[in-house]
């Protein structure tokens, strides 16, 4: 039994050090490293400090001023860009609503006959016939 578990014990050994020096990668001399440095830091893929956080990444589609004077104007009208507190949140144009005042004040005397309806903590929960 004693060398039953000795093989077993060793068998693993062997096996845990052929995986750990398969997994084992060739070192990078100082001049490499330096090198993928400066390409990291040329592409802007290396940043150093709070002052270069988020890296900053290149624009890949480049748009005039004047095309991109329009798109906010285009943004401003539909009510998609604010600016300030005072404009928060930014209100969209509603659209236009098929019922007329008149149907809408039937439509609440009718809610408030059948009870659907209430106004004030006193009438909570609505009570329904």
């Amino acid at each position: 039994m004693k060398s039953l578990t000795t093989t077993l014990l060793l068998s693993l050994a062997l096996a845990g050090v052929g995986a750990q020096a398969a997994g084992i990668e060739q070192a990078k001399s100082s001049a490499q490293v330096a090198t993928e440095l400066q390409e990291a830091k040329a592409s802007g893929q290396y940043t150093f400090g709070e002052l270069d956080y988020p890296p900053a990444r290149p624009q890949k589609a480049s748009l005039s001023s004047q095309e991109v004077q329009s798109q906010l104007q285009q943004a401003k009208f539909n009510g998609q860009y604010t600016f300030g507190e005072l404009e928060y949140p930014p209100v969209s144009a509603a659209p236009a609503s098929a019922k007329s005042r008149a149907d809408v004040q039937a439509e609440l005397a009718q809610a408030k006959a059948s009870g659907q309806y209430t106004f004030g903590e006193l009438e909570y929960p609505p009570i329904t016939r």
